[in-house]
């Protein structure tokens, strides 16, 4: 910017005084300011004050373009495999002294990468969208879905969710980390992206000049980032299913066989490896072959338990229900590490 100063009249018994100042601001006198100050100088001729003599000085304040993109609460964000509308979220800080626009972008890391918490990327994350907060910090109903952000003014901030949905199919510790990044926008229009901000190349100029911070000058544009994951707590089910004879109607109870009519007991071990995450909503149906007929009498036994071995004990409590050859009931949650049971009995036709 060109610098421009004038001083006026003779000298004599000189006395100097600089007027007009510009406070500082936190974020800094705002760029497109003029800031101005006046020199005054008083004398005397043949011991006669004479009308003092000034001069002034003026120029252009320059944009100085800052940013800032933070993770918010810099810990992995835990999601279960199939959830939709997972947010990982950010605060976006403009530290220019001008208001801008930010343009937005979330980048999922390569597969194998390592993320910002440390794990492994595996996957990619799918439906990625913006939501602005609403002043609380957490995701929900009352934030409202962007697609940059607009006329965020010097040193203040916004904060962002950047939402998406999770793959099924995963498994616990499966992660894929997401990058969101800010460029700086031209603000002033509202409700419109300004033009992607330029630096001011060569010398300083008349006009208000822009000047990237060495850290976001990126290519060209100036752009922040910051990192986060999302990290699967997935529910490890597995399933077995044993049989045993209680009886047959030639040996009775003592070493009886597979032969018709003896009493098959069936039981469905439900298992929930350790660390997993708590699996609800259990429902299990098992429709019996045709070549055994179920015994209502005994009926269904729910949420039993297995023994040392893994062998199924007989003592869950009355549930379930038999319809349309199928036998199905609910199991309570099952915590990481827990095995619950439903058991039944059936006689071979």
């Amino acid at each position: 910017m060109k610098i421009t100063s004038k001083l006026l009249g003779g000298v004599s018994a000189i006395a100097l005084t600089l007027v007009s100042a510009s406070p500082a601001m936190a974020d800094g006198t705002p760029a497109g300011s003029t800031i101005q100050n006046t020199a005054s100088v008083d004398y005397r001729v043949n011991n006669v004050s004479q009308t003092a003599a000034t001069g002034s000085d003026s120029f252009i304040v320059d944009r100085k373009i800052n940013l800032t993109v933070e993770e918010v609460g810099n810990v992995t964000t835990s999601v279960g495999p199939g959830q939709t509308e997972q947010a990982t979220t950010f605060r976006i800080t403009n530290l220019s002294n001008a208001a801008l626009d930010f343009d937005l972008l979330a980048t999922q890391a390569n597969n194998g990468a390592t993320t910002a918490h440390g794990g492994t990327d595996s996957f990619n994350v799918t439906n990625v969208r913006y939501f602005l907060d609403n002043g609380d910090n957490v995701y929900g109903a009352g934030d409202t879905e962007i697609f940059y952000l607009d006329e965020i003014a010097a040193d203040n901030d916004a904060v962002i969710h950047v939402v998406a949905d999770i793959p099924l199919g995963l498994t616990s510790g499966d992660v894929a980390g997401v990058t969101l990044t800010a460029t700086a926008a031209e603000a002033g229009t509202a409700n419109a992206l300004g033009a992607t901000v330029t630096e001011t190349a060569g010398a300083n100029t008349a006009n208000m000049d822009t000047v990237f911070v060495s850290a976001v000058s990126n290519g060209g544009v100036a752009s922040a980032s910051d990192s986060d994951d999302y990290t699967v707590q997935a529910a490890g089910i597995s399933v077995d299913k044993t049989s045993r004879l209680i009886s047959d109607p030639v040996n009775g109870a003592s070493d009886p066989k597979f032969i018709p009519g003896a009493i098959v007991e069936y039981c469905i071990a439900v298992s929930n490896s350790t660390g997993s995450a708590t699996a609800t909503d259990i429902a299990v149906s098992d429709t019996i072959p045709t070549t055994v007929t179920y015994d209502a009498t005994f009926g269904i036994r729910l949420n039993g338990t297995v023994d040392g071995s893994g062998a199924c004990l007989a003592d869950g409590t009355s549930g379930g229900s038999f319809s349309g050859g199928t036998v199905s009931g609910p199991l309570q949650d099952l915590a990481g590490g827990d095995t619950r049971t439903l058991l039944f009995r059936a006689t071979i036709n």
